[in-house]
């Protein structure tokens, strides 16, 4: 399978034809465009944006999108939800359970359940975060009308079917998915689990480097968008789509993956996050993990993000007199933690495990539970390897709302604020 470098937010432009003399030459929409393919923009901003901002492709297709039947509601996908959410916000740190497999055949679709959100999809601000457990590939074409998708692979991988090509993402590995690209998902090993983030508010993009300088972090090369690819079907096709948080359905009456050439800069792209160039400290104090941003989500305020995706990869650690796991910490941004792979640094009691995530909404202590603490207060500071793990984090301006189903699930641990329990007080002289 074959990808293309890829710079998100650097407003590259990328060409891909998969029949040679598909693209127009010269012109986006010509009178005549080769072989009789329908030329049609897919606008990811207003026509206005300016131009470093502007997101746009330019598709040439078998048939034009605009030829499907009245979409009608779709009753599947039970619980996918999204912002403005109805239930109250809590203050409580909360921690789950891996999202448990489901006994019947589900597709990556019908497996998405939301555990929160903020902002609102009508006025595209905020994020819906989501689980997914799927056994069963996809025999539909699904896109969200919403907010473009950052998928974030736990257990299994995923090949991944865009109007625009192929992308095969496995754990240790992400795939974004533009607003309004028509996608699916089939399972090369059987089933797969993972995270999604719906991001409402403006795409997705790496971050400025400031101090760091010109390398550092997530490498712009390492961005990869696939070649054209398409699927000559003349078989009925369901098309799923969420529009305004809600679910609607139609059938086309063939494969709605018949864009034969493309060019443009929104794009479906994959990223391995192994490539991760981390920076760290290398005398005293524990930096920030803002150093840890693969991708951000600006807001109107600068600096303060609609949203940004960090993780804490493997690294090392040789700061000296420093508490080296996270500290305890009360943040105006709210943090929606996942764990990929090993063990998280600061919790060591093992409620923290791959599949499974935690909330800790803004102002909200937290930070290493009492077994992260003593060891690290009590160990040789030489440098170590923090070695075989793989966490992130969404972080959001706005307070996560976390919706119904799993505040009352049974992967939801009701014993979580015990690993703070046991701190002794401090003694003074």
């Amino acid at each position: 399978m074959t990808h293309r470098r890829y710079l998100p937010g650097f407003g590259n432009h990328v060409s891909t034809e998969a029949v040679p003399g598909a693209l127009p030459i010269g012109r986006n929409s010509p009178q005549k465009v080769p072989f009789g393919l329908y030329a049609e923009q897919l606008s990811g901003t207003a026509f206005t944006a300016p131009r470093h901002e502007n997101r746009r492709s330019w598709l040439y297709r078998l048939r034009p999108t605009a030829q499907h039947p009245a979409f009608t509601p779709y009753a599947g996908a039970p619980h996918l939800k999204s912002a403005p959410f109805d239930t109250p916000p809590s203050p409580n740190r909360m921690r789950w359970d891996p999202l448990p497999w489901p006994d019947a055949p589900i597709d990556w679709v019908d497996g998405l359940v939301t555990y929160g959100g903020n902002g609102s999809v009508a006025e595209q601000t905020g994020v819906g975060i989501h689980l997914s457990a799927a056994t069963a590939d996809m025999e539909r074409a699904f896109f969200s009308a919403d907010g473009e998708l950052l998928i974030v692979p736990q257990e299994g991988a995923l090949a991944i079917d865009t109007e625009m090509g192929r992308i095969h993402v496995a754990p240790l590995q992400i795939a974004v998915i533009p607003r309004g690209v028509r996608f699916r998902v089939a399972l090369p090993d059987g089933r797969a689990r993972g995270y999604v983030c719906e991001n409402y508010g403006a795409a997705f993009r790496l971050p400025d480097l400031g101090p760091i300088g010109a390398n550092g972090l997530a490498n712009p090369r390492d961005f990869e968008v696939p070649v054209a690819w398409f699927e000559d079907r003349d078989e009925p096709c369901t098309v799923i789509q969420k529009f305004q948080g809600g679910l609607w359905q139609t059938t086309l009456d063939h494969s709605p993956f018949d864009v034969v050439a493309w060019h443009g800069n929104l794009v479906p792209y994959r990223y391995d996050l192994t490539r991760f160039n981390t920076i760290n400290t290398v005398s005293f104090d524990h930096p920030d993990p803002s150093i840890f941003t693969v991708l951000t989500s600006p807001s109107d305020t600068p600096g303060t993000a609609n949203c940004d995706f960090v993780i804490f990869p493997p690294r090392w650690m040789v700061a000296e007199g420093t508490f080296r796991p996270p500290w305890f910490h009360r943040n105006v941004m709210s943090e929606f933690m996942g764990l990929i792979a090993g063990a998280y640094d600061a919790k060591e009691g093992g409620g923290f495990v791959p599949g499974g995530a935690s909330l800790h909404n803004q102002m909200n202590g937290h930070g290493p539970d009492q077994a992260s603490y003593e060891k690290a207060v009590a160990s040789d500071l030489k440098p170590v390897k923090i070695d075989g793990t793989m966490a992130f984090m969404f972080e959001t301006r706005h307070v996560v709302r976390p919706s119904e189903w799993p505040t009352s699930a049974p992967t939801m641990q009701l014993d979580y604020d015990d690993v703070w329990r046991g701190f002794p007080k401090a003694v003074l002289p």
